[in-house]
């Protein structure tokens, strides 16, 4: 949200959900920690005075939902023969029926999200908590998940509610796979500081099939959540990538999951 004009994002999210026959999963965020000093300023956003970049991302992502959701965005011109009709409330065009249920909002802590609960995003959390109180990953995200679920139920929207976290797993299934990612793999979290704060990853889980889906199991977040997101190295190439999916899926048996 720190690059991005919420109208423009709208409108192209609409399209793409339309040419996808309304399949679109939109996940937003204030974004990852900074590479750049001066990035937003390269792209002609700046922050007012005692504005911070997390509360500018905020803004924007309700600006958002509100073009998503069909609400007026803009004052037409009656006298002009470019307004629809005449009309004096303009919307972002296209519209995307259904979108604005289909919004997640990508959470790095408990605190953002019970906001994203209030404001009846989805949740969507990854492999990273901006966060640590000293207990594993996994419990803290399950935590997450709890507290956001309250704050939805509170909020009184109905355009969000479903949760989902993000892992990355590799399955040993021949040499070549034992040779790529044997050594990929730990149990351990990674604790340390980022952005000036306490912060925690999750670990890759690596293993075979019936290890995969054992530590799955025992993983509270992801039995917690609606869904779960598994991340893969693209730059691997497709058909190694499609050997990564085969060994998820064997593990999604093992465990049930559709």
């Amino acid at each position: 949200m720190r690059y991005e004009n919420p109208l423009y994002f709208a409108e192209e999210s609409a399209t793409t959900d339309l040419i996808a026959g309304g399949r679109l999963q939109l996940g937003i965020s204030r974004g990852s920690p900074e590479a750049a000093l001066d990035g937003q300023a390269q792209f002609g956003y700046t922050l007012e005075p005692g504005q911070t970049w997390g509360e500018l991302a905020q803004h924007r992502g309700q600006r958002i939902r509100d073009a998503v959701g069909g609400k007026t965005v803009a004052t037409g011109d009656p006298n002009s023969p470019w307004s629809p009709g005449g009309a004096t409330a303009l919307v972002v065009q296209p519209q995307a029926a259904g979108l604005i249920n289909r919004l997640w909002w990508g959470s790095g802590s408990t605190s953002s999200g019970i906001t994203a609960g209030k404001q009846g995003y989805n949740l969507l959390s990854s492999t990273l908590l901006l966060q640590d109180d000293g207990r594993p990953f996994h419990v803290q995200q399950a935590d997450q998940i709890k507290h956001y679920l309250d704050s939805y139920q509170g909020s009184g929207f109905e355009t969000g509610g479903q949760t989902a976290v993000t892992r990355s797993m590799y399955a040993l299934r021949s040499v070549q796979d034992e040779r790529m990612f044997g050594h990929a793999g730990s149990t351990q979290d990674q604790a340390g500081r980022l952005e000036g704060g306490p912060a925690r990853s999750g670990p890759t889980y690596v293993g075979h099939v019936e290890q995969l889906a054992e530590m799955l199991s025992n993983d509270q977040a992801v039995m917690e959540a609606d869904y779960v997101l598994f991340a893969n190295p693209a730059q691997l190439g497709p058909e190694r990538n499609r050997e990564i999916f085969a060994g998820w899926v064997e593990v999604f048996k093992l465990l049930g999951w559709k």
